[in-house]
C-alpha cells in the first residue's frame, strides 16, 4: 500500500501543505514580533484592530464554499469551468458585500479618519481573494504544491518587504498596504499557475442553477464561518472600542505567543486519527480508549505548555518584544490557558467528523462567540486587558467542554475528555497503545 501511486499522491500533497504550514507560521511569527516592536503597543494595537474589525466581516466574502466546491470538482471535473466561474462571481459579490458592510459598520464605532483608512486599505485585499477559487481546482486534483510554491514566496516576498519597511523607518500605513498587496500578489500568482497548468480563467462561466445549489450547501458553514470570526477577534476589537490601541497592542503581542502552540494538536490529532478510524470498526471499547487517550494527550501537552510561560511570562514578554510590553505578560499568563480547551477542540471536533455530528460544530461555535462577546463586555470594565483574556479561556472551555453537556449525543464526549484531565489515567492508556 505504501508504494501505491495513490498513497504516494495523497502523502506528498499533505507534505506539501504541511511544509506551507510550517513556513507561513514560523516566518509570520517572528516578523510580527520585530513588527511588534518596531510600532510599538499603540501603533501595533491599532494594526491589529483594523485587522481585527475587517475579519468580522471576511468570513462573509468566503461563503463557506470551499469544501463545497471542491467535493463538487472531484465529483465532476468536467464542470470545472461552471463550478470555478460560478464560484469566483459569488466570492466576488460577497467582496463587495463586505466593503458595503464595513461602510455601515465603522459609523457605530469610535474611530478615526485615519483608523478608518487603514480598515478600507486592507479590506479591499477581500476583492482579490475571490480568485482563490484556483486553489480549490488545485486541491481537488491533489496537487496543492501549485499553489503551495505561490503561498511560499508570497509570504517570504512580504516579510522581506516588511524588513525593509522597518529599516527606512516608514509609516504605520505602509503595513497595512502589505497586507493589500500579499492579496494582489496571491490572485496574480494563482491565475499565472492556473495558466501554466493549461488551464484558463477566461473561460470560467457563471450558472445560476449551481449558484443556488452551492449557497443552499454551504451557508451553515458561513455562518460558522462567521462566529468563529467573532470568536477569535473580537476581543481585539472590544478592546480598542472600550479602553484605547495600546490596549489593544499589548493584548495582541501576547496572544500572537500564546497561539503560536495552536499547530500542535492539528499534527497530533492528523496523525491518531486513522488509528481512531480503524478502532471504531474493531470494538466500541477500543474506540473510546484511543479517543480518550488522544484527548489525554492533547490536554497534557497543552498544561505542560502553559505552566512554565504562567511562571516565566515576565522574563518572555520582556525577552522578546522589550521593557515596552511588560504590561502584555499579565495577558499571556492567563491567554496560555486557552490551549487546553483549544487542543481539546481540536481533537473531539474529530469525533464530531468521525460520528456525523458536524451540525453541532455550527452550535459549538455561535454559543462560543455569543459567550465571548458578553464575558468580554462584562469583564474588560472591571479588569482590563487581563478580562478579556479571562473571557477568551472561558469561552473556549464552554465552546469545546462545557457545550457537550446541554446535547444528549455529545455527553458520552464530555465524560471521555473529563476522564482525560487524569495524568494516572492517560498513562496507563498510552502504556498500553505503545505495547500493541
Amino acid at each position: 500500500m505504501l508504494k501505491s501511486e495513490g498513497f504516494k499522491k495523497y502523502f506528498f500533497n499533505t507534505s506539501w501543505l504541511f511544509f506551507e504550514q510550517v513556513v507561513r507560521l514560523s516566518v509570520s511569527f517572528f516578523v510580527s514580533i520585530y513588527v511588534a516592536r518596531y510600532l510599538g503597543p499603540e501603533q501595533f494595537g491599532l494594526l491589529n484592530y483594523s485587522i481585527g474589525f475587517v475579519a468580522l466581516f471576511t468570513a462573509i466574502s468566503a461563503l463557506g464554499m470551499e469544501q463545497i466546491v471542491i467535493r463538487e470538482l472531484i465529483k465532476n471535473d468536467r464542470k470545472k469551468d461552471l463550478l470555478l466561474g460560478t464560484a469566483f462571481w459569488l466570492k466576488a459579490a460577497g467582496a463587495f458585500l463586505v466593503l458595503v458592510l464595513l461602510t455601515i459598520g465603522v459609523h457605530f464605532t469610535s474611530n478615526d479618519s485615519f483608523t478608518n483608512l487603514l480598515i478600507f486599505i486592507i479590506a479591499v485585499g477581500t476583492l482579490f481573494q475571490a480568485i482563490n477559487v484556483v486553489d480549490f481546482y488545485f486541491q481537488a486534483q491533489v496537487q496543492s504544491k501549485f499553489t503551495v510554491i505561490i503561498r511560499f514566496w508570497s509570504t517570504i516576498g512580504i516579510a522581506a518587504l516588511k524588513i525593509y519597511l522597518m529599516s527606512v523607518e516608514a509609516s504605520l500605513v505602509w503595513f497595512a498596504v502589505l497586507i493589500l498587496l500579499e492579496n494582489i500578489l496571491l490572485a496574480f500568482g494563482y491565475i499565472l499557475v492556473y495558466k501554466l497548468r493549461g488551464n484558463y480563467i477566461l473561460s470560467w462561466v457563471f450558472d445560476f442553477e449551481i449558484a443556488k445549489s452551492l449557497i443552499q450547501s454551504s451557508w451553515p458553514l458561513m455562518f460558522s464561518s462567521i462566529f468563529v470570526s467573532v470568536y477569535m477577534k473580537i476581543d481585539q476589537v472590544m478592546l480598542k472600542e472600550m479602553m484605547n490601541t495600546q490596549a489593544v497592542g499589548l493584548y495582541s503581542s501576547a496572544v500572537i505567543l500564546s497561539e503560536a502552540w495552536y499547530f500542535v494538536p492539528v499534527v497530533i490529532v492528523g496523525s491518531f486519527f486513522p488509528a481512531i478510524v480503524e478502532s471504531k470498526k474493531i470494538s466500541d471499547k477500543l474506540y473510546e480508549e484511543r479517543l480518550e487517550l488522544l484527548y489525554g494527550i492533547v490536554v497534557w501537552i497543552a498544561i505542560f505548555i502553559a505552566i512554565p510561560i504562567t511562571f516565566l511570562g515576565d522574563w518572555i514578554i520582556t525577552l522578546i518584544y522589550g521593557i515596552e510590553y511588560a504590561g502584555a505578560a499579565s495577558v499571556l499568563k492567563i491567554h496560555i490557558w486557552a490551549a487546553v480547551f483549544v487542543f481539546l477542540g481540536v481533537a473531539n471536533s474529530q469525533w464530531l467528523i468521525i460520528e456525523n455530528y458536524m451540525q453541532f460544530s455550527f452550535y459549538r461555535t455561535f454559543i462560543g462567540a455569543i459567550s465571548n462577546i458578553a464575558l468580554n463586555a462584562l469583564l474588560i470594565p472591571i479588569l482590563g486587558i487581563e478580562g478579556a483574556a479571562i473571557a477568551t479561556v472561558i469561552s473556549y472551555a464552554i465552546a469545546s467542554y462545557l457545550s457537550l453537556i446541554f446535547v444528549k449525543p455529545l455527553r458520552r464526549n464530555l465524560w471521555l475528555s473529563t476522564n482525560s484531565i487524569n495524568p494516572f489515567r492517560t498513562y496507563r492508556k498510552l502504556r498500553v497503545f505503545m505495547e500493541r
